[in-house]
């Protein structure tokens, strides 16, 4: 769609309309009212005496409310309209607006308000596609009440639309008969409830005990008590100040807490995913532990509860294998997509294992540790039990439901996405490179984690022994000697799938690679082919599938660009982590507001200005953090025992970079850096606050 679209989101819940606050079903985009993947407005458009209303102005107030200045008729009209309407907006539990007329005539006018409502309850996979639905529409004018409900079978979603002005109800939507005084004003709130029924028509979303808290406590103060907790940012780069703040206040918004589960935890992002994706949820964690620790815990016990327990096609899941999706919708309930609960993601096991031992290393919650030690070692045994098909070592995939299934179970998902540099894919089951980094990782980890939480010193030999032999056999197979880089992927015959791609970054944040090839790797990262000037390319120019538009073939990621340079942080190349961390933040610095999921790969010097892309979700949540993570990165902020070190790479122009209280296992402590001056060792220092 051309036209502007705005939304305000909480959790999982979010409306999306047009410039005028107007809400019409489209199929380009998820316009509506949605939660927990169902449309419950599928149509919500204001008209004052018959004419729709155009826009003055807006003023999004925060990522929960915005508010509509509007007058009605063509556009000609507004300097001397007698009437406006203001449209308040806020979501939470309900929906609600407030409605408010104002007559700036000197003679009392009448007006008719109407307020067309209608639901599709389509789903979120079919937004393109809706199915037909006979929804039942009750109009209750003695309670000012406008009821659409839709059932199948057990599957019950209601809206439930309110007033508290006087109104006349009927299925279509709600009609207002006033009178404004001279310079008077007229106002309505409506409420719209959104219901999930379960057993004994309850309404399940009410149920649950950490929505009513955060209905009590107010947004206003849980967005600023989000804030107040998380690192103060000070920095003599005033955008970049701006940026932090908004990528926080991004993650504040994208926190959800699902049916039957009592903690927050990271949803993926606006429109697409507004659920937990253990991936998305995983990467979030890992980046922001240094700014929001509390996002840890509750994912990680979220995915140990949904943990894989069997062998089940349809799903792909198996027994230890971490969740790839959640979701809510009619498709989901009846089985007509796997993705009620979907296991199709090979990653996200090893890097639930991964975030575990980093949360440890940074609050020294070893209690948690304790609490997920099975849920740890059935994702450690899944590694060699149902990762590793040929018994060769090496983690490969495969989808068990062939029919619609992800076809890429990997953080590139798409279905082109694994090919070599002339366009030709790898048969299946696919070891691609970032797997066998992820394993590596994880069997390290979870060493330790056994070593010194577990008490079980032969299991932690056994997988040293295990990263051992897997890191020598990767350095063998996968390096392509003549190109100085590792393949993306191996084929079941072992034959390299020789494309390059970000995934160096990945191989180097992992430690699987040997230390005396990173220096090509850097090389490749921050040559031409891979950085655009805003960021690593996902796949590197003049290779034939390249794309600067293609997701996983030619653009850019946020995400895929902090992993990249915590990677290049960790093997040394700190002016080359610099570099990559400057172009990704002066994206967020240039659009302003939220950091989208992905840009084009365009050179920078040929557009001058990120391209972003229509498909782009904005905001992400791994994107959000992806910023965060890019801080610490140019801090060099790593846990020590009980110590934070700081050891700085700040990009030129930056300044001074301030991180206040900064929370981990030594309480709070301060951090702060200057970017390199004459080729000076960076200045650094950190202070240590019970």
């Amino acid at each position: 769609m051309k036209q502007e679209l705005v939304s305000v989101l909480t959790g999982n819940t979010f409306a999306m309309g047009d410039a005028q606050g107007d809400m019409e079903a489209h199929p380009c985009a998820p316009i509506g009212l949605f939660s927990f993947d169902t449309r419950f407005l599928s149509r919500w458009v204001l008209t004052v005496d018959g004419e729709r209303l155009q826009s003055l102005s807006r003023d999004d107030l925060t990522y929960f409310e915005t508010r509509f200045v509007l007058v009605p008729g063509a556009a000609s009209h507004y300097v001397d309209a007698d009437v406006s309407v203001i449209r308040y907006r806020s979501l939470g539990e309900t929906f609600h607006e407030r409605i408010m007329v104002l007559n700036h005539a000197a003679e009392p006018v009448d007006f008719v308000v109407r307020m067309e409502i209608a639901s599709d309850f389509a789903d979120t996979a079919e937004i393109r596609h809706p199915a037909p639905r006979r929804p039942a529409a009750t109009a209750d004018p003695e309670h000012r009440e406008l009821r659409i409900r839709y059932q199948r079978g057990r599957f019950t979603r209601e809206t439930r639309v309110s007033s508290t002005a006087p109104v006349e109800v009927d299925q279509r939507g709600m009609t207002f008969r006033i009178r404004v005084d001279p310079n008077g004003a007229w106002h309505t709130d409506l409420h719209v409830r959104m219901i999930i029924q379960g057993a004994g028509e309850r309404d399940l979303r009410a149920d649950i005990e950490a929505h009513r808290k955060r209905v009590r406590q107010g947004m206003h103060d849980d967005l600023d008590r989000w804030r107040d907790q998380a690192p103060q940012l000070v920095a003599e780069r005033q955008p970049l100040a701006a940026a932090y703040r908004q990528a926080l206040t991004d993650l504040a918004a994208l926190r959800y807490t699902p049916l039957a589960y009592a903690e927050r935890v990271p949803v993926g992002g606006l429109p697409w995913a507004m659920t937990l994706y253990g991936r998305d949820a995983l990467i979030t964690c890992l980046e922001t532990l240094p700014f929001t620790p509390e996002l840890t815990p509750p994912t990680l016990r979220m995915l140990a509860l949904l943990q894989g327990g069997q062998l089940d096609d349809y799903h792909d899941e198996e027994p230890g294998k971490i969740l790839g999706e959640l979701r809510y919708g009619e498709a989901a309930a009846f089985d007509e997509e796997p993705t009620a609960l979907y296991y199709g993601a090979a990653d996200t096991t090893p890097l639930f294992v991964v975030l575990l031992d980093e949360y440890e290393r940074w609050s020294g919650d070893a209690d948690l540790v304790r609490q997920l030690r099975h849920p740890a070692r059935m994702a450690l045994d899944w590694l060699t039990e149902y990762g590793d098909p040929y018994g060769d070592g090496y983690l490969r995939y495969q989808p068990r439901n062939t029919v619609n299934g992800l076809a890429n179970q990997t953080w590139r998902n798409s279905p082109e996405a694994i090919v070599d540099r002339h366009g030709v894919e790898p048969p299946f089951p696919r070891a691609t490179a970032e797997l066998q980094g992820y394993a590596y990782d994880a069997r390290i980890r979870g060493a330790r984690l056994a070593r010194e939480c577990w008490n079980d010193p032969e299991y932690a030999e056994r997988l040293e022994a295990d990263a051992a032999r897997l890191r020598e056999r990767f350095n063998r197979d996968f390096w392509l000697p003549q190109r100085g880089y590792y393949a993306l992927a191996l084929t079941p015959d072992g034959e390299p799938v020789d494309a390059l791609t970000s995934t160096l970054g990945h191989l180097l944040w992992s430690g699987i690679v040997e230390p005396e090839r990173a220096d090509s790797l850097a090389a490749h990262l921050c040559g031409p082919d891979l950085f655009s000037g805003w960021g690593v390319r996902t796949y590197a120019e003049g290779q034939r599938p390249y794309n600067p538009v293609g997701a996983h073939l030619g653009a850019v990621w946020p995400s895929d660009n902090a992993l990249v340079a915590a990677g290049l942080r960790r093997y040394g190349y700190d002016a080359e982590a610099a570099r990559i961390a400057a172009g990704v933040l002066e994206v967020a610095e240039t659009l302003g507001g939220s950091v989208p999921e992905v840009i084009a790969g365009y050179p920078r010097r040929v557009t001058k200005y990120p391209v972003q892309l229509p498909a782009a979700g904005r905001p992400q949540s791994w994107a959000s953090g992806g910023l965060l993570m890019l801080v610490a990165v140019m801090l060099g902020l790593r846990p020590c025992g009980d110590n934070l070190l700081v050891d700085p790479a700040i990009p030129a122009g930056y300044g001074r970079v301030e991180l206040l209280d900064v929370p981990g296992r030594w309480g709070r402590a301060d951090s702060y850096g200057r970017e390199r001056d004459s080729g000076r060792r960076l200045r650094a220092g950190t202070r240590n606050a019970a």
